[in-house]
């Protein structure tokens, strides 16, 4: 999995998913090579990877016996983590929506790790509790409907996508799009803290914690919801409730797209060519987890823009972990967290191949992007579950 030769890192994990669901064993080895995968050496595994055109070495078992010693030296930063079995993926998003509207969806697609779909009905309905990794959709939990309204309040697919928030809602019980979604949000919040994993890219990420924080609180202009907001209620937001922002402040213009002070998208003057974010470096043997979520071919990976492209440094509560950040201006784009019993990864930014999606923009092909570092923080957060949990050093 190093840069030099593998062909296709983004299918690579596609090979080992599809490996944990023939029920074999597959070891990370991690920061050996890139964060490589030792696969048992089968005809069936040879010749899948073969068809998928990821890139493979057979080695001896002694070979094999000779790497994972020097692995386990404790003079190497390395660790070598059993995967025992492929996690069940659900991705969080409406109906109507195609994969290529949102980067898990089309990298799952292109590396053939298959996933089902949820929304707002099955996960009140307590359906997460058949998955293991949940993705948020591009979502607004605070029912603000993404913020839209100053540009696209007259079009038709704002009007439609409003509409249909206002029907499922009522069906629901709720009188306000609102009420429903920081419903959804609290059993999510419930599926983390119960031992699940939920990763969230762009504005699921602070639209999310936003919710949770303005429970019992009215923050949405009548444009919204149809009455007024609450007095003064920048004042009655909770931030013992988030899971990883404190101290924000809420845009209360709704002709701004902007959800509050944790997105750094406009208080960012970063140039294009300078736009990169740098990986944390993590000890293998003492802190497994983040370094498996980092593992890449590079720890440079060019930045890219979203609604929410990348979270204010100081509004990070202080047990979030930041895994990457721009240096440039030291903004947080890439953090992970525990909550109870489960974990969380926040990832700013709507496509890590697409510098500045734009509604109605054609999709990314990731057939030309198949060694993607960016999609690469994906996959290891889609691999994470099907680790065998040591238990802590510590």
């Amino acid at each position: 999995m190093d840069a030099e030769s593998q062909k296709n890192h983004l299918k690579a994990y596609g090979i080992t998913y599809w490996t944990l669901k023939k029920e074999l064993k597959v070891k990370w080895l991690l920061n050996y090579r890139g964060g490589s995968f030792l696969l048992p050496d089968t005809q069936e595994i040879q010749k899948e990877c073969q068809i998928r055109g990821v890139s493979f070495e057979v080695i001896s078992n002694a070979m094999a016996e000779s790497i994972l010693e020097e692995i386990s030296s404790p003079s190497k930063n390395m660790e070598a983590v059993v995967l025992e079995k492929a996690p069940k993926i659900a991705v969080y998003t409406p109906n109507g929506k195609q994969p290529w509207d949102d980067a898990v969806t089309m990298v799952l697609q292109y590396a053939e790790i298959p996933y089902e779909t949820v929304y707002d009905e099955e996960v009140l309905n307590d359906n997460l509790l058949l998955y293991d990794w949940l993705h948020l959709h591009h979502e607004d939990f605070t029912g603000q409907y993404g913020k839209f309204y100053g540009a696209y309040r007259a079009a038709s697919w704002y009007i439609n996508e409003k509409k249909s928030a206002e029907t499922l809602a009522k069906k629901m019980g709720f009188h306000k799009v609102s009420q429903s979604k920081l419903a959804v949000a609290l059993k999510i919040r419930d599926y983390v803290v119960g031992g699940g994993f939920m990763f969230a890219m762009c504005s699921a990420t602070d639209s999310f914690d936003i919710a949770l924080s303005a429970e019992g609180v009215d923050i949405c202009e009548p444009m919204f919801d149809g009455d007024g907001s609450d007095a003064g209620y920048q004042n009655k937001i909770d931030y013992n409730k988030t899971l990883a922002f404190k101290d924000f402040t809420l845009e209360r213009s709704p002709l701004i797209y902007e959800f509050s002070s944790i997105d750094m998208t406009r208080k960012r003057n970063v140039p294009r060519t300078s736009d990169y974010f740098t990986l944390m470096e993590f000890s293998a043997k003492w802190d497994p987890i983040p370094t498996m979520l980092c593992q890449n071919h590079t720890a440079l990976i060019k930045g890219f823009m979203g609604q929410t492209t990348s979270f204010t440094r100081d509004e990070i509560k202080p047990n979030v972990l930041i895994m990457g950040e721009t240096k440039i201006n030291g903004e947080a784009k890439y953090i992970h967290g525990i909550k109870g019993k489960g974990f969380f990864t926040f990832y700013g930014g709507h496509d890590p191949e697409d510098y500045q999606h734009k509604v109605g923009d054609s999709k990314t092909e990731l057939d030309l992007h198949p060694t993607s570092p960016g999609y690469r923080l994906i996959l290891n957060n889609v691999l994470f579950p099907a680790a065998r949990k040591k238990k802590q050093k510590t």
